[in-house]
């Protein structure tokens, strides 16, 4: 009550009519402010070792403590408390050394199926699909012309759901498969695709699959899912062929919209485990032997879709303004293989960053 009593004193109504997703991004000196606020949030927050931190914590019945994935770092940063009003809440902690915001304690691995056992893919329709496909094309758009051409190429989906991206790499000619852990997504996918196929279960438990040679691997939101991601991207990287990319999307940690709301920040929902920023995902993929990144801005699906209501200064201030800051609420990522990799789709509009052990 008090912060939206301060914002109408600020600001007035003049953004009123402005979606609270954007707002941060267009309202004059707002970047600034929820950065100053980040940094004073962090500063002031105690840092304990994993044993007190323990002591004040229950543990679930699929749940474990952890230390910092991306470091090893064991002490712990207690921030957020995240809770959907629907029968859960979670603890988020960040790394005092280097970051990384995780939830803790978090889901013990053999338990992930739990969260997807049933259910899951009943809100992945719809309005939500037609959605989901337009952010997917978008993206494949900003990483142009990765996926401009899939013939005679192999696409694994990681996490592939109901088939909506499968559907699209069909189209584009990708010799595509795709795997997930809910059974009723694998079910539905399959009644949706024509050529592709996906399977229930790792792609380990697949021998099309394990075999490698993959030349495209995508993870759409499933990244904040993985509660081993140095062991997933091992296997990634060994599934990829010679000149082989993986594309993640996923919730940005460094979003002015997290540092703005906090708990009630959209990417804390019930399923996240780890939430990773540009930083991160770099320690991630040099640590799994990645050769570069490029990541692609996130204005948000109805600004580079066209279809946004908002005037078209404020629109030029929002890209702004996410060019400066986070690159926006979702993380758009391209990760190069190797060498061969860079050489072939590196340059252009895509600014290869290199990855050093």
């Amino acid at each position: 009550m008090v912060k939206r009593w301060l914002g109408r004193l600020a600001y007035g109504s003049r953004y009123d009519d402005v979606p609270w997703g954007q707002r941060v991004y267009v309202r004059p000196g707002e970047r600034l402010a929820r950065e100053a606020q980040w940094r004073l949030l962090t500063r002031r927050a105690p840092i304990v070792s994993r044993a007190a931190y323990e002591r004040t914590r229950s543990l679930g019945e699929i749940e474990e403590f952890l230390d910092c994935m991306m470091c090893g770092e064991s002490r712990q940063q207690p921030l957020f408390e995240p809770n959907g009003g629907k029968g859960w809440r979670y603890h988020v902690v960040r790394c005092p050394s280097c970051g990384f915001l995780y939830r803790n304690p978090n889901v013990r691995p053999e338990r992930l199926g739990d969260l997807y056992a049933t259910g899951y893919s009943n809100f992945l329709t719809g309005k939500y699909a037609a959605n989901r496909q337009r952010r997917y094309e978008l993206t494949m758009q900003a990483f142009s012309p990765v996926f401009d051409e899939g013939k005679e190429r192999r696409l694994l989906d990681f996490g592939s759901g109901v088939g909506l991206f499968l559907e699209l790499a069909e189209q584009r000619g990708f010799d595509a498969c795709g795997v997930d852990l809910s059974p009723e997504s694998v079910a539905q996918a399959n009644e949706r695709l024509s050529r592709a196929r996906t399977f229930f279960g790792a792609p380990q438990d697949v021998p099309e699959i394990a075999a490698g040679g993959f030349d495209v691997i995508t993870l759409w939101s499933v990244l904040a899912h993985l509660p081993r991601p140095l062991d997933d991207f091992r296997q990634f990287r060994s599934l990829l062929g010679p000149g082989g990319v993986l594309l993640i999307l996923t919730v940005n940690a460094n979003s002015l919209l997290l540092k703005a709301y906090g708990s009630k920040w959209s990417g804390f929902t019930k399923n996240h485990l780890m939430f990773y920023s540009p930083r991160t995902v770099r320690t991630l993929l040099r640590r799994t032997g990645f050769a570069g990144v490029a990541f692609a801005p996130h204005y948000g699906d109805t600004i580079e879709a066209g279809t946004t209501r908002l005037p078209a200064g404020l629109v030029s201030r929002l890209r702004r303004n996410v060019r400066l800051s986070d690159g926006g609420n979702m993380m758009r990522v391209l990760a190069f293989a190797d060498e061969e990799a860079i050489g072939r789709y590196g340059g252009g509009p895509l600014t290869v960053h290199r990855l050093t052990s």
